[in-house]
């Protein structure tokens, strides 16, 4: 009795994948949240544009999202600013905690929300929206890329019949600083609705209006994750292609502020 119960979801995962159908649920469930964190994003976008005066421009706007972590932000910043490619800026944006004291660099932008959210697509769509560039990168502050990271997915992305994002592999390491594994998965749209292999701290797109993270209030518990929802929806109406370099050092963190992302 139970299987024939269970038999329409079967067919609906085989058809449309169970990460499509979880995230049609989240839309109906977290609606509410996505309302009132879509009005704090806009006041705070306003206010902090207000505040630090015309925003940064570069060819890539590198966005950090931070929260308590002033050591690994820290290095995670300079990782950022050591890229081969120079021509970016950093933009940090602390979700309500405050800002630590970080590298003298011009071509750092660093703001802090009034208010904790704990929601990252909030915190990281404020730096998106205060920045102006051709590209924009994303990089946690737990996380580090190598200093080839942007020199690769900007390469692809400016071949000719270049895609609009790529991602590269990701070397991922244990708390202790042990290798796991690293992650690398040729893009597909079909068997990205069934298995989780896209982050976003490896993603380099052309900045659209398709360019923005989800809003719903995540918890832990909630599956699927923030990057794999923008991933797909820009995939929808955008190439998307993946660079088989390892470039990001993903840090599998048990006691993340924002994801327990295990892919």
């Amino acid at each position: 009795m139970r299987r024939i119960a269970r038999a329409p979801w079967e067919l609906l995962k085989r058809a449309f994948g169970w990460l499509v159908l979880f995230e049609l649920r989240n839309k109906v469930l977290l609606a509410p949240s996505a309302l009132v964190l879509r009005r704090f994003e806009n006041a705070e976008v306003r206010r902090l544009a207000a505040a630090a005066g015309p925003p940064p421009t570069a060819l890539v706007a590198t966005v950090i999202a931070t929260h308590r972590r002033p050591d690994e932000l820290r290095a995670a910043v300079r990782s950022a600013l050591d890229q081969s490619v120079r021509d970016q800026v950093v933009v940090v944006v602390d979700d309500g905690a405050g800002l630590p004291e970080l590298p003298g660099d011009p071509r750092l932008f660093a703001v802090s929300l009034a208010r904790n959210t704990g929601v990252a697509g909030v915190v990281r769509n404020v730096g998106i929206r205060l920045s102006r560039s051709r590209y924009v990168a994303f990089l946690d502050d737990d996380n580090l890329w190598e200093p080839d990271h942007l020199e690769r997915a900007l390469a692809a992305l400016g071949a000719p019949g270049g895609p609009d994002g790529v991602y590269t592999a990701l070397r991922r390491l244990l708390p202790d600083g042990t290798e796991r594994d690293v992650l690398s998965v040729p893009f597909d749209r079909r068997r990205a609705a069934r298995e989780s292999f896209l982050d976003t701290n490896a993603f380099v797109a052309r900045r659209t209006r398709a360019l923005h993270f989800s809003r719903l209030r995540r918890t832990p518990e909630v599956l699927p994750r923030e990057d794999w929802e923008l991933v797909y929806r820009y995939s929808r109406r955008h190439t998307v292609r993946h660079v088989p370099h390892a470039t990001v050092r993903y840090l599998v963190n048990p006691g993340s502020f924002y994801t327990t992302w295990s892919g």
